[in-house]
């Protein structure tokens, strides 16, 4: 199955102000042009401000369908929210990697996603947290990804290289024993509350 990567996206950790308090995020990523090196950490230009839920070796790089954003941006409009960045440009949900045409139905933990310098394999669904809610602008935009299971998938760094926008990857099938929407269901308890 081919796929084209739409966005490469980084963030330096940052303090932004969340419900009355000044938090360490990374969340708002923003793009980055021509070859991208990845190592086994993720992207050399980004960082994660809460290694205890983001980044490591088996959370290195996140990925999200970009055919899931204009459901958002919908919820978004539909709350009254946006003004300035209605766009919700590649990377406005914390992704590295925006993907086109790999949906996380088509998706197993296992899985490789083979391009022309770099190999990575799918690891775990992502959960939303509270920081995903204040960057969306809607208190209920973890309740919303819970319910829709656009969730995006991690993904670990097994050969370390180089990504940019617009390159085409592969996805090469694994064991296919557990699909991202098996683990997430597995997971959504805590965030339909």
């Amino acid at each position: 199955m081919q796929f084209t990567v739409i966005g490469v996206q980084a963030a330096k950790a940052r303090r932004v102000m969340i419900n009355d308090r000044l938090i360490a995020s990374a969340m708002f990523k923003t793009a980055v042009a021509g070859p991208v090196p990845v190592g086994a950490l993720g992207l050399k230009v980004d960082e994660q401000a809460d290694l205890s839920v983001h980044g490591g070796l088996e959370k290195a790089v996140y990925a999200y369908p970009s055919e899931h954003y204009g459901y958002w941006r919908s919820q978004r409009q539909d709350a009254g929210v946006g003004g300035i960045d209605d766009a919700l440009l590649p990377g406005a949900l914390g992704e590295n990697l925006t993907l086109q045409g790999l949906l996380e139905t088509d998706v197993w933990v296992g899985d490789v996603l083979q391009f022309a310098n770099l190999t990575l394999r799918v690891t775990q669904p992502r959960e939303p947290c509270f920081k995903f809610n204040a960057s969306m602008g809607l208190n209920q935009a973890s309740k919303l990804m819970a319910q829709t299971g656009y969730c995006g998938f991690y993904l670990a760094v097994d050969q370390a290289g180089t990504v940019e926008a617009g390159e085409q990857g592969t996805l090469v099938p694994g064991p296919r024993r557990a699909s991202i929407p098996e683990r997430f269901q597995a997971k959504l308890f805590k965030h339909l509350r």
